[in-house]
């Protein structure tokens, strides 16, 4: 048996974890370039089944090259402003109150074209993704431009591809 399952056996109470409460303030701040983030929930708190992050971009700001995920699925929120979701060859304008999920393996990307800036959330499920906004926010840090290839680079380390098909 293992160690894991020999506790779960025993009768003494077991911990439950801990509540995570982030307020207004909180969360740890991601900069990319136009975009900021800020992450809400690392998977830390959740097992690593999910992650959040509040994300305002600033207008006529692109999103990232089309791209898909072979392991999560990704959900946006839109609390204000106005966003364009393209999937596959489709175009959404997604406005305050819009929900849209996409699943693994579905080619996407975003843009807020307008001229007010934008905030929406998004979830990751599992939290695989939010250490792709840190390895880009580091490469922002030291210097390093963020070139289409330098992108896509990143994400091929969290199970993501460029939808090359698409570009």
């Amino acid at each position: 048996m293992t160690e894991e399952a020999e506790e779960a056996n025993t009768s003494e109470p077991q911990a439950a974890p801990a509540v995570s409460v982030v307020g207004p303030g909180d969360g740890e701040r991601i900069v990319l370039g136009t975009t900021r983030m800020r992450v809400l929930e690392d998977g830390s708190h959740t097992g690593h089944r999910l992650a959040i992050a509040e994300s305002v971009l600033a207008p006529h700001t692109q999103g990232p090259p089309q791209h898909r995920h072979a392991q999560h699925d990704e959900g946006f929120y839109i609390l204000s402003g106005s966003i364009r979701f393209t999937v596959g060859d489709e175009d959404h304008d997604a406005t305050a109150g819009t929900l849209v999920m996409v699943p693994p393996g579905t080619p996407h990307t975003f843009a807020n074209l307008t001229d007010q800036p934008a905030v929406m959330l998004s979830t990751f499920t599992p939290d695989l993704y939010v250490q792709y906004f840190r390895d880009l926010q580091e490469m922002f840090a030291d210097g390093r431009p963020l070139t289409r290839q330098a992108n896509i680079d990143a994400m091929s380390r969290y199970a993501t591809e460029p939808a090359s098909d698409l570009a």
